[in-house]
Order: structure tokens, then sequence, then C-alpha cells
């Protein structure tokens, strides 16, 4: 007997000291780190924590003896073990010692316990449920037309490479990035796509990837699924248990601070009583015995640790939805949040700086792109991050879109001021766009201020040029004539 509990202990500590043993490992089942810490909180460490109990729980199930049952002297070995397999499968009820046991069957059968046989399947249950909203996230972030997954795993690489290679990875994510938000646009104009991009514009879960809306919105929906599976988690375990469990953490909370001793719970009884009938040929038996359940103390503080943990979880999981819906909703926070990086890199430095900060993050970033920003800030550092734009910025396409929306505008306005200074005829001429020409480079933020002469950027079927809006009468003065 002795050596059979050795084995049970033994087998118990080796269950225990596997699921223990995998937390190193976390960090390889989650994969890329495509989202933020309160999802990993969620999907990652709540998902652990449940399984681990529910192992805990099941081994004490099914090695050691879930279940003790005081029978009558003249019950053999027989009876006993099927007394003890019988109220085990069969639901006690719970009567205070204090309390006469009642007569009606239906008062007893209303103080059944109902649960402690099926703790290990619905900690699994719950375990599932907070991955589920992860398992959607993967599936379908990639009906945006980008691989987030390999973009987060590879701004995490640069953290440890050198300078060289961090330049290289960097510079295949600006490149992979650019030809991304330039492949998924509108191109084609009627009353359909126009209506959908003003409800893009106004709705954020509006999933639309045309309009640069698609993973914004989905993640949105993600985080909300989130949401709403926390706090579910209280109403499943109310109909679980049987009990008013949305309260239990107060009430353990009111008698820590009474300085009362710890007493037996009505939730978690470890003593009840089991009623069985046996039929011997024609009589039938009825009994009563008294049974304990050793696993009832671990399930109490299981389920009272859970509590506060998901109270935890439900509250930064709230919080943490609407610090997104913030950032999502209130459009002025996009371009707020690329002037950051450009603040680091000393790149806004007048007032038409910051126009086109804002056109190039409403008009060539859109919600995704900056959603895209933020992950890999979150993942990675903002190091990474302030490269990338600085990298971004020299794309060719980054700038077209981002000036696109001002040209006509700028044009406008450039060859009046000339007009009103130069009273002889204007001449446009082209040169070569040079691709090391950063977008907020002295060279392109200065070009507005010279007095004889404005550059523009006009697009052409394949490439960009530079426009000069000369005054031929002044270039006759310079050459002398």
């Amino acid at each position: 007997m002795g050596h059979c509990s050795s084995e049970n202990i033994l087998s118990v500590l080796r269950s225990i000291g596997a699921v223990i043993g995998g937390v190193p490992s976390l960090k390889k089942l989650q994969g890329a780190s495509n989202d933020d810490w309160t999802d990993r909180l969620n999907h990652v460490w709540t998902v652990f924590l449940f399984a681990m109990f529910a192992v805990i729980v099941s081994t004490g199930q099914f090695v050691g003896d879930p279940i003790h049952c005081w029978c009558p002297a003249e019950f053999t070995g027989a009876y006993v073990d099927y007394t003890k397999s019988y109220c085990w499968i069969k639901n006690t009820y719970y009567i205070a010692m204090d309390e006469a046991i009642p007569l009606d069957v239906i008062k007893r059968e209303n103080e059944e316990l109902t649960y402690y046989q099926w703790v290990p399947l619905i900690l699994l249950l719950q375990a599932f449920m907070f991955k589920f909203p992860n398992i959607i996230w993967r599936l379908f972030n990639g009906g945006s037309g980008i691989n987030l997954d390999k973009v987060v795993e590879m701004a995490e690489k640069t953290q440890l490479g050198s300078p060289e290679d961090r330049d290289k990875t960097i510079d295949h994510i600006a490149k992979y990035l650019d030809r991304w938000l330039e492949t998924h646009r509108q191109y084609h104009w009627n009353v359909l796509v126009r209506a959908k991009q003003k409800m893009a514009r106004f709705c954020c879960f509006f999933c639309n990837k045309r309009a640069g809306t698609y993973l914004t919105a989905f993640y949105l929906f993600v985080k909300v699924l989130y949401a709403a599976n926390v706090i579910s988690q209280f109403f499943i375990l109310n109909a679980f248990l049987a009990t008013d469990y949305n309260l239990y953490g107060f009430e353990v909370l009111a008698k820590l601070g009474s300085d009362e001793t710890w007493k037996e719970s009505p939730r978690f009884p470890r003593v009840t009583l089991c009623d069985f009938r046996i039929r011997q040929l024609a009589n039938i038996q009825t009994w009563t015995v008294q049974c304990v359940l050793p696993i009832n103390l671990f399930n109490e503080k299981i389920f009272i640790f859970l509590w506060f943990w998901l109270v935890l979880v439900a509250t930064l999981t709230c919080i943490n939805l609407l610090a997104w819906l913030y950032r999502v909703v209130v459009k002025r926070n996009r371009a707020a949040y690329i002037k950051k990086y450009l603040k680091i890199n000393n790149q806004l430095q007048t007032g038409f700086d910051k126009k086109l900060c804002h056109k190039f993050a409403d008009s060539y970033l859109r919600d995704d792109g900056v959603f895209v920003m933020r992950v890999i800030a979150k993942n990675s550092t903002d190091l990474v991050v302030t490269t990338w734009w600085t990298r971004c910025g020299s794309c060719t396409a980054a700038r077209r879109r981002a000036t696109k929306m001002m040209w006509c505008l700028l044009r406008w306005r450039w060859t009046q001021a000339i007009r009103r200074s130069n009273p002889w005829p204007l001449r446009e001429t082209t040169t070569p766009f040079y691709p090391t020409l950063s977008l907020f480079s002295p060279s392109f933020q200065g070009f507005h201020r010279l007095p004889h002469y404005s550059e523009g950027i006009e697009w052409g079927s394949t490439k960009v040029k530079i426009v000069l809006f000369q005054a031929e009468g002044q270039e006759q003065r310079d050459r002398g004539g």
C-alpha cells in the first residue's frame, strides 16, 4: 500500500514538473508576436494557468483516491469499492453538520454537487476559449495581404544582429511594406466604391482592404472577443458551480479582513452525503453514507485564485480595448504617432512638414499602415521603427502618396507667387528624381521658399519627376543678357 502511494505521489510530481518545465517554451509556442501584451496575457499565460490547473486536478482524480466514504461495518471490501465508485459517479450533496438531514428527496437533490467530476474538462474548455480569439486572429489577418508574423519576426531579429544586417533587414521591411501599401489601394472609382470609402472613414469597424482599414477593424473585433470572453467566464463558472461565483472573491476578502479562521466553504465542501440503493432479490435497501472529497481542497484554492486572476485580466483587457478604440477612432492620433518618430530624427522643422506628415499618415499609411507600425514598435523597440521610418521616407511611392493630395493647391500657389514677382512667362523643365532625396530632407523642405523658382512632384506613367518652374526673364538676367 505504501509503495502504491509513493508511486502516486511521484506521478503527480512528474506531471506538475512537466507542466512547469514547459514555461520557457511558451515563447516558442506562441509563435511570432503580432499582437500586444494584453492579448498574450489572455491567450498565453491564462491558457497556461488553466491547463496547469487541469493537470493538477485530473492527476488528483485519476492517480489518487478522489473520494473516501464511511461505510457500515457489514460492508465488505467489494461493497466499499462499489460505494466509492457509485458516489463519485453519482452526485453527492452537502448538508451542514449542525443541520438535520432532510427527509424530502427533492430537498436533497437541490443540494447536490454536480461539478467536481468535470472540473478538469471545464478548465480545459476555458483554456480553449481564451485561445480562440488568437486562433481567429492568426487565421484571418493574412486577408489584408501582408504577412504580419514575418514582418514582426524580421523586426525582432534586428535587435540582435550587426548594424549592417540590421540596416539591410529594415530596408527589406520598408520595401515590403511600401509594395503592400501601394498594391492594396482603390484604383477604380464608382458610386459603390466611394460609399465604401466614406463608410471606412467614419466607421472604424468597417473591414475594407482597399480602404486601409482591414487589419485595424479586424484587430478591434478580436479585442472585443477577448473582452467578451473574459467577462463571460464569470457567468460560465456561475452556471457550472451552481453558486454565486461573481461575489466569491469579495466574500473571501471579507473573511480575511474579519480575522476569522478559515472555515469549510459550502461552495467546495469536503464532507458530503451520498444516497444509494442496493437491490437484494425482491428487497431494495436505501443507504446514506458520509463521504470525503479531498479534491475539493485543490478546487477551493484554484477557483479562489482564478477569481482574482479573471478580475485582473478583465480589467486590463477592457482598459486596453478602450485605449485601442481611442487610438483608432480619433484620427489625429495617426499623425501624432508618426510625429513622435520624426521628432526623434529631428525631421519636423516647419509647419509645412507637419501638414505633409498629416497627409502621409492619412493618405499613404492610413489605419492599417499605422497599425503595423504600432505592432512592430510593441514587439521590438522604438529604434527599429525610427530607422524603418527613415528608410520609408526615401521611398518613391511614399513621397508620391504623401504629396499627391497637396500638389494641386501648392502648384497653383507657387505659380501665382512667381507671376506676382516676375512679369516674364513661365517655362517648365524637368530633371530626373534622385532616390536619395529624403521626404523630409533640407533640400525638399526648402524648395517652396526659394524666390525665383519652385519645385513640385509630377506623376507620369512610370516614374516621379521634379518639375522646375523658372522665370524666363530671370534666366536671361542670370546669363548676363
